[in-house]
């Protein structure tokens, strides 16, 4: 009787991304993982199940490098492809069931950071569960040495944290061997040059480029006095020297496009009709939450989406340099930057900017992999993490085509999208396990004061 774990996925095209090729062949699954790879003409094992891939073009499983994901809207990254997300800022016990689904679950696999480290008075208000706000460099290390404790992946400081600070996070981080990612879009005082120079590893939205050329600018600064900046022809050969300077520091920039560009598009923006947006909306999944984000739309425009170009640049500036660029999204920040659905969108804006179509694959794939040492995903290969995306289309002949999805595989369990989204849950449950997070973080808050 044939495993029920061992199938072998045949006769698709396989991209193969790691080394910018693809060819016909099969893909033989155990468990969880890629078990061998057949290129046609090769014999496949007759005691074992097959699908029947014909026609279909097969891609690793996408990784979305920087979203903020929640379980009420969890099983639509993974419809869209995403089978690995980046969670830069949150709180791990909030998602602690997320953290600890099985590998083949119909959620994404979460690579997350805990509560952001702001400086005073806090961008998103004062200390709570989603961020630590202090000026005291011996508070942060003892904020590191617990997120290190619970189970933090890498360590995020925001946008008014100081240079003590900073340079705290990074010093006491290193002892746990965890990296430091940053924004900086609203900082007032610390660069990204200033960051890098203190040890800061990730650059998020490409943020603190700009204050590294503008000494002095910020978005909420009066702009006034910023009219001499031509944000449509930035000034590329000082973006150039800047983005030199970085590459000597072996950061790493996420762009995030799509966040900005939704905005820039406003009313017009871009929004694909299909079954993971058409779901958010019978479930009103964030719809609402992004419709009143509407009211808001022309000052976002004013303070953030004059830097649409900006960015733009410095991301492709970097990339030509051989700097390191990851694709994400953002999810769900500003206006309609789908859970999934967005990075398939930062595809196509990397495509925009000059990176051929496997480039583009690469960066939410193996490159993505890589960047934050996930040694065993972000490719189809042996041994690996049987992660794969299934398409009706060619990706390297439009990268729109990463939208035709056929079937998602998951830790080696092959899904529909229909089937995957079948596990949204109610809001009741939601609203049910976020009142039971608040309560144990309480207790925990509590049980740390005590110790403290």
């Amino acid at each position: 009787m044939a495993d029920e774990n061992q199938y072998i996925v045949k006769n698709g095209t396989i991209i193969d991304v790691e080394n910018g090729r693809s060819f016909l062949g099969s893909i033989e699954i155990e468990g969880t993982k890629i078990k061998k790879i057949y290129k046609a003409g090769e014999s496949l094992p007759e005691s074992i199940r097959t699908i029947d891939a014909t026609g279909t073009y097969i891609i690793p499983g996408l990784i979305d490098m920087h979203c903020h994901i929640q379980e009420g809207f969890a099983p639509h990254f993974l419809a869209s492809g995403v089978t690995t997300v980046r969670n830069p800022a949150s709180n791990v016990f909030m998602i602690k069931d997320l953290l600890g689904a099985p590998l083949d679950a119909p959620t994404p696999r979460v690579f997350t950071a805990d509560r952001m480290i702001d400086g005073e008075p806090g961008l998103w208000g004062p200390t709570s569960f989603g961020n630590l706000v202090t000026e005291d460099p011996e508070e942060d290390r003892q904020e590191v040495r617990r997120q290190a404790t619970v189970g933090a992946n890498f360590i995020k400081v925001y946008g008014l944290a100081n240079k003590e600070v900073i340079q705290a996070t990074v010093e006491e981080a290193r002892k746990f061997d965890l990296e430091v990612a940053c924004d900086l879009i609203h900082s007032q005082h610390v660069s990204a040059l200033d960051a890098a120079k203190l040890g800061v590893t990730w650059f998020e939205h490409a943020s603190g480029f700009v204050q590294a050329i503008y000494p002095g600018w910020y978005p909420s600064a009066d702009q006034g006095e910023w009219s001499h900046i031509n944000w449509e022809e930035p000034d590329e050969e000082k973006i150039r020297d800047l983005c030199e300077q970085m590459l000597r520091y072996n950061v790493k920039l996420c762009p995030t496009l799509v966040l900005i560009d939704q905005t820039n598009q406003y009313p017009n923006i871009w929004h694909p009709n299909n079954v993971v947006t058409n779901s958010l909306k019978e479930h009103d999944i964030l719809m609402s939450h992004w419709s009143k984000m509407e009211e808001h739309a022309e000052l976002i425009k004013q303070q953030l989406g004059q830097q649409h170009t900006f960015t733009k640049i410095v991301a492709k500036t970097y990339f030509e340099l051989g700097g390191t660029i990851v694709a994400g999204t953002d999810t769900p920040a500003l206006l309609y930057t789908f859970p999934g659905m967005a990075l398939h969108r930062e595809l196509e804006l990397f495509h925009e900017i000059g990176m051929t179509e496997m480039e583009a694959l690469q960066s939410t794939t193996i490159h993505a992999a890589r960047s934050i040492k996930l040694d065993n995903m972000g490719a189809i290969k042996e041994g690996y993490i049987a992660d794969l995306l299934v398409l009706n289309e060619n990706p390297l002949e439009a990268i729109q085509h990463t939208k035709s999805i056929h079937r998602i595989m998951k830790g080696g369990r092959m899904y529909t999208q229909e089937e995957i989204l079948q596990h949204v849950p109610s809001k009741e449950t939601v609203e049910k396990k976020m009142a039971g997070f608040q309560e144990r973080w309480n207790a925990v808050m509590g049980q740390v004061e005590m110790v403290d």
